[in-house]
């Protein structure tokens, strides 16, 4: 795409846009503090990273919806599957990157699931009322993240602030339509050095059929979903500098899901169970930070296909991972100019299966394990003025198959004055081979390497009191990435990717009562893989599956009294390209427009009621071929605080 048309469309999106739902909306960009860019607290106009801050206020305003819906909204990125049935694969999609490249942190610790091919983590396993705010970091972060990084990282933050009261109690409730409930308690408080918290949430819903009804008369069943998240933290303050932590938290769902593309199925559902349990330390002096984590995960997936209905035919198949991941970090403030980070991690997985079926008997994936440590360290600078700020650092990585792979990071920022700022950034990713991509007996390819890419980015940032915008240009490139081969029917290093994109984002706020968001994405791909139709000869496609080219949302929020809050929020979304079969075209999924309303009122310190709608207008859409899109869903609730 030329520089004229890249022009052009930045023009033309910055007349619409005027506001955005993340960091931008909310306090100037200098009192915005994130650890997530760095493992440093900094500020945001401290980092030339590209950051986006989603509030505790905002996730306050989100109680009906999924972690999935928010991300769903944000410049840059799609979560495929946030708009199906509950229980759907929630397919990350950062700047246009494949499954698998964004690597999704708790607490700043990597989740991902061993059992898996691409080893993305279930978004499905998270409640929205568990999360106090998510800093989302684009670009390559391999530096500081390690493996999936590619595309950038999706921190999920959980861990409460400015406790004060030995006991405090915070539930919601809603209903909706579909049979929908979401409850969720939480109990925390601090008593002398000891801070804890507790919490509970559930949502269940009758759903609607995962499949799409091509005919219209087939009846299909709708499918239900059951979630349920517990968790619970400890935090001690041994010492003034000194504290420690342990955490435990456990995630299951059982979801209904259908045959496949087009085709209904009854007695056929998921079961999935996630425990993440770990404890770190944490030393925090003028000048000195240690960090130190462990955390263990393990996943048990189960699906099963008539199995407990009797019939004459039926299957089972189950997976299981297990990882184990160690850290230790410092960050030493040589003076007010120079942060030294120094880190390594190390990683082991292990991964089993099994599959019994009536009709093709048992088969055994047996347990196949891998790991993996890294050392890195980057240098922050800051200049005496804080205009010049820049960030360099590298990491070496071990991987038990393939052996060493390194990145770099390179990442300088320039503060005009107190209204401009311009930001760059040159940085490599890595994305290590599964285990499944590696072991397993039919695909597994023993001699895949790391799938590399390069990451550039430059930006502009303009804020004052009353508007801020933010416009980013990023290219990615990639030469080896990991594919499936459907002539040998193996994984391997083949598929070429580069994409670029623009990102827009705004917010404008007329009035002290009004707030007016606003952001673009677009991305502008080539993709060399195996011709899908043929599935012999190589073809360059300038789309990406189920990627949008164009994307644009608009929100506008009215505090219409002190008590009364009103928001609505737009996004439409372009034409994408899904595959149409074995063999066959890709199929072209229309573009649709969406429309969502929000309202919430506080009727004391204690008391809340909030009502909240999507697809207002019941339009009929599709993100994948062959399965059906939420219908119009309206939920009503209640917060209370004790």
């Amino acid at each position: 795409m030329s520089k004229k048309k890249l022009t052009l469309i930045a023009l033309v999106a910055s007349m619409h846009a005027f506001a955005q739902k993340d960091t931008l909306s909310g306090s100037p960009l200098d009192e915005v503090i994130i650890t997530t860019a760095s493992k440093v607290e900094q500020k945001q106009n401290s980092t030339g990273k590209v950051i986006t801050v989603i509030t505790k206020e905002q996730l306050e305003k989100s109680s009906a919806k999924t972690v999935a819906q928010v991300l769903n909204e944000q410049v840059g990125i799609t979560i495929n599957g946030a708009l199906n049935i509950a229980g759907s694969v929630q397919t990350v999609y950062m700047r246009g990157a494949n499954a698998g490249r964004t690597l999704i942190l708790m607490d700043g610790i990597p989740m991902n699931d061993p059992s898996t091919i691409s080893t993305d983590f279930d978004l499905n396993l998270f409640s929205i009322n568990d999360i106090e705010r998510i800093e989302i970091c684009k670009g390559a972060q391999s530096t500081l993240y390690g493996s999936d990084a590619i595309a950038g990282v999706i921190n999920i933050i959980t861990i409460k602030k400015e406790i004060d009261k030995a006991v405090n109690i915070k539930a919601t409730t809603a209903f909706g339509n579909k049979n929908t409930s979401r409850n969720n308690v939480q109990v925390f408080g601090k008593l002398n050095n000891l801070i804890y918290t507790a919490r509970f949430a559930q949502l269940k819903t009758d759903g609607f059929s995962s499949a799409y009804d091509s005919a219209g008369n087939k009846n299909f069943d709708n499918d239900a979903y059951k979630g349920n998240v517990a968790n619970a933290a400890v935090q001690y303050q041994i010492t003034k500098k000194l504290s420690f932590k342990s955490f435990v938290q456990h995630s299951s769902y059982k979801a209904d899901i259908d045959a496949g593309v087009f085709a209904d199925k009854r007695n056929y559902f998921i079961n999935n169970n996630v425990l993440n349990t770990g404890a770190g330390l944490n030393y925090k002096s003028t000048t000195l930070h240690v960090v130190g984590n462990y955390q263990y995960s393990q996943t048990r997936r189960h699906y099963n296909d008539g199995f407990a209905a009797g019939l004459p035919v039926y299957s089972t198949n189950d997976y299981n991972g297990i990882s184990n991941f160690f850290e230790v970090y410092a960050s030493y403030k040589i003076n007010k100019q120079f942060t030294v980070l120094v880190g390594s991690d190390y990683r082991f997985a292990t991964m089993d299966g099994a599959y019994v079926s009536s009709a093709w008997g048992t088969s055994k994936y047996k347990d196949t394990s891998m790991n993996q440590s890294s050392v890195y360290a980057s240098v922050l600078f800051n200049s005496i003025n804080n205009q010049l700020n820049i960030e360099l650092g590298g990491r070496l990585n071990k991987h038990s198959r393939y052996g060493n792979n390194s990145t770099f990071t390179f990442n300088p920022s320039y503060n005009i004055n107190k209204h401009f700022r311009l930001f760059a950034s040159v940085a490599t990713g890595f994305k290590s081979p599964s285990i499944y991509q590696l072991f397993d007996t039919w695909s597994g390819n023993k001699d895949l390497k790391a799938e590399k890419s390069i990451n550039y980015e430059t930006g502009v940032q303009y804020a004052d009191q009353k508007f801020k915008t933010r416009v980013v240009y990023f290219n990615r490139k990639i030469d080896n990435g990991i594919d499936y081969n459907y002539i040998s029917f193996k994984y391997f290093n083949y598929i070429k990717q580069t994409v670029s994109g623009l990102e827009l984002e705004a917010t404008l706020q007329p009035v002290k009562q009004v707030t007016i968001g606003a952001n673009y994405t677009m991305l502008s791909p080539k993709e060399t893989t195996q011709n899908r139709i043929t599935n012999v000869d190589t073809v360059t496609y300038n789309y990406l599956l189920r990627r949008p080219k164009n994307t644009f949302s608009l929100n506008i929020a009215w505090q219409a009294t002190k008590q009364l809050s009103l928001s609505v929020n737009t996004k439409y979304v372009d034409d994408r390209f899904d595959v149409g079969g074995w063999a066959k075209a890709d199929v072209k999924l229309k573009n649709y427009f969406m429309l969502n309303a929000y309202a919430e009122y506080v009727l004391n310190n204690s008391v809340k009621f909030f009502v909240d709608a999507q697809n207002i207008g019941n339009r009929k859409f599709f993100e994948v071929n062959g399965y059906n899109t939420m219908p119009i869903m309206a939920n009503i609730g209640v917060t209370f605080n004790w």
